[in-house]
């Protein structure tokens, strides 16, 4: 059964979620609706996901929003490799460390927050990337604290990669679209080596992506 997956190459939750299925060698298509142009506000869009957001997959009849909620239905969907802990409580700080980034630091720098801060606030672009960065390095700083306190083995909860650095993963992506410093946060610039070391995460960044490589100034 095709996995189709609506993204967008920008969208740090389509790497997310693009990620997780490469891990499980899942195949998927992947439909772009470009959310800079406003495409996910269109009627094709609208029938798809009501929240007019990407990601989302579709499997048979079911569909799929919110990244953290389809790579959990990922883990039922195919168990191995698993991407959650089967421990209880190392399946809540997986969690956990999921979402300082895809609850807390993430959803304050996309566009319709951007969008607003314009809208509502006459903001310009020098104060967005301002934002922006703020926002990015206090997720980076609360990542640095925790991975200082338990330490990657080599990965966030030991020698399988899983949710939770897919979710930090996607707070580095951020920060290379903010061009960032990593050299203040070195727990996590070390964790973020082993992971874009491996083929799921270096093809899944956006830098890698067909849309990336067509908007790229020439």
């Amino acid at each position: 059964m095709t996995i189709r997956l609506y993204g967008f190459w920008r969208s740090i939750a389509s790497f997310r979620v693009r990620v997780a299925l490469k891990l499980k060698q899942l195949p998927f298509e992947e439909i772009p609706v470009d959310i800079l142009s406003g495409e996910q506000f269109g009627p094709d869009y609208g029938a798809v996901n009501d929240e007019r957001v990407v990601p989302t997959l579709v499997h048979g009849d079911r569909r799929v929003f919110q990244s953290l909620a389809i790579i959990e239905f990922l883990d039922d969907l195919m168990p191995e490799p698993r991407l959650l802990p089967s421990d209880p409580a190392d399946r809540a700080y997986a969690r956990s460390l999921a979402l300082v980034a895809v609850a807390d630091a993430h959803p304050l720098v996309t566009p319709r927050v951007r969008n607003h801060l314009v809208k509502m606030f006459g903001a310009d672009a020098n104060a967005i990337e301002s934002w922006a960065k703020h926002w990015t390095i206090e997720g980076l700083a609360t990542y640095e604290r925790l991975l200082e306190r338990r330490p990657p083995a080599p990965f966030a909860l030991g020698p399988r990669v899983g949710v939770a650095d897919i979710c930090i993963a996607g707070q580095i992506v951020g920060a290379h679209f903010l061009k960032l410093d990593l050299t203040p946060f070195p727990a996590v610039a070390r964790l973020a080596d082993h992971c874009f070391a491996l083929p799921p995460f270096a093809m899944s960044h956006p830098f890698e992506q067909p849309g990336y490589r067509a908007a790229a100034p020439r």
